[in-house]
């Protein structure tokens, strides 16, 4: 549903997206994850037509040029900085956004309610957004994106301020919207809400890919082994161990942890508390794109 092709933008001598390439099948979630200034927003705006790439080139929907409204009509956008006009109500805002895209009469009417049921502010619906919370006014950008009904979906770290129920609202409706079919690239800076929604992953950094594949792929390939970190009564007299030993914390670094479990416990040790600490996409994230600081 989306091609991109070597894909280049750039700013004076600021390179922001340099030869990006990937496909979004139908009916996948994609992340599209990577540090403040990896080029992840820049590249939506070149997806969605907001600025002119370089070099490279965009399909949506079998669609080229996502300038032309035939394109951008496959393309429903929920960006990181709200699309909502704060003195409209919530219903006033999804009506606006379905009159862009054509929508008049019963169909308009009827969209409006369903957006308005899936934001879960049927009762709030006469509201100004400006009297929202962030979570609520996350829920209302969703449903803005999907008012046209549009096969592809863009989210650009959709639960950005948002609590933890206007967060798992948002989960569900995205985990719905995949079992329907749609296609949704998703950027986020929480390795959990990727690891939990996306079916396959892009990591980027400094404008390029480093990594593509499915989450348990990556872990696999870059995120090194398990962590066992068992606090002892004593020292283990057993020195055939590769861990480290520290106060009361034998750390073990395992690609097997939980055969190098038994086998500690078989050699008489007295456990005090024991933790095992398996990779995760975020391990992986650290491996491909550093740990210092991006401000």
């Amino acid at each position: 549903m989306i091609e991109v092709r070597d894909l280049r933008k750039s700013y004076g001598s600021l390179t922001a997206v340099d030869g990006v390439t990937f496909d979004v099948r139908q009916g996948e979630t994609f992340g599209l994850l990577g540090p403040n200034g990896a080029g992840k927003t820049t590249t939506m705006h070149l997806l969605v037509g907001v600025l002119h790439p370089d070099q490279g080139t965009i399909r949506v929907a079998g669609e080229g040029d996502p300038t032309r409204p035939k394109t951008r009509h496959h393309l429903g956008l929920a960006p990181q900085s709200l699309s909502l006009y704060p003195d409209l109500t919530a219903e006033e805002n999804v009506t606006f956004f379905a009159r862009l895209h054509g929508l008049a009469g019963r169909p308009l009417a009827a969209r409006v309610d369903a957006m308005l049921a899936l934001a879960g502010l049927i009762d709030r619906r006469k509201h100004r957004v400006r009297t929202y919370s962030g979570g609520m006014q996350r829920r209302l950008n969703l449903a803005c994106a999907l008012v046209h009904d549009p096969p592809v979906l863009l989210l650009d770290e959709p639960t950005v301020g948002v609590d933890p129920q206007s967060r798992n609202h948002l989960f569900e409706n995205i985990e719905s919207l995949r079992r329907q079919g749609r296609t949704i690239l998703y950027t986020t800076h929480y390795m959990e809400e990727a690891q939990r929604l996306c079916d396959r992953v892009a990591i980027m950094d400094h404008g390029k890919i480093l990594a593509l594949d499915t989450v348990p792929a990556l872990i696999e390939r870059y995120g090194g082994p398990s962590l066992i970190e068992a606090e002892l009564e004593t020292p283990p007299t057993d020195g055939n161990h590769a861990g480290t030993w520290d106060g009361q914390t034998l750390r073990i670094p395992s690609e097997r942890p939980l055969e190098e479990i038994a086998r500690l416990a078989g050699s008489g040790v007295r456990f005090t508390s024991l933790h095992l600490k398996r990779p995760d996409l975020e391990t992986v994230f650290l491996e491909l794109t550093g740990r210092s600081l991006r401000d």
